[in-house]
């Protein structure tokens, strides 16, 4: 969710990627949610960190406790970002659908300060 808020609020300002420690495919739910707000990330895949090795990036923003903890470092790489939010597929599956639009709105309203405060970026 993170990646499409970030594409669709940043436009072309930033080159975005995303990847987890331990990538399990799209939630649906996070989907749907995004769907809500008129972000498609139905064709986004689950990428791991592996990927992107060796790369140089300007940010690193890790948004759960597990992944400041085992994201790997990025030789040169910029700015280490981070802020813990709710992994809502840690959630009972029938309080899923609510909890991904919560979470999706905080971030949401995370990145928008972040977006803000990286404009020579």
């Amino acid at each position: 969710m993170a990646e499409g808020l970030l594409r669709e609020m940043a436009g072309d300002r930033f080159e975005v990627f995303s990847a987890g420690t331990r990538p399990v495919g799209i939630n649906p739910n996070a989907v749907t949610a995004m769907a809500d707000v008129g972000i498609d990330i139905s064709k986004h895949r689950s990428k791991s960190v592996d990927e992107f090795a060796g790369q140089q990036f300007d940010f690193i923003i890790t948004v759960c406790d597990n992944a400041k903890e085992s994201c790997p470092i990025f030789p040169g790489s910029g700015e280490r970002i981070h802020h813990s939010f709710e992994d809502p597929a840690d959630f009972a599956p029938i309080a899923q659908p609510e909890v991904f639009r919560r979470v999706r709105d905080d971030i949401q309203n995370w990145l928008s300060t972040f977006v803000g405060d990286a404009k020579g970026a």
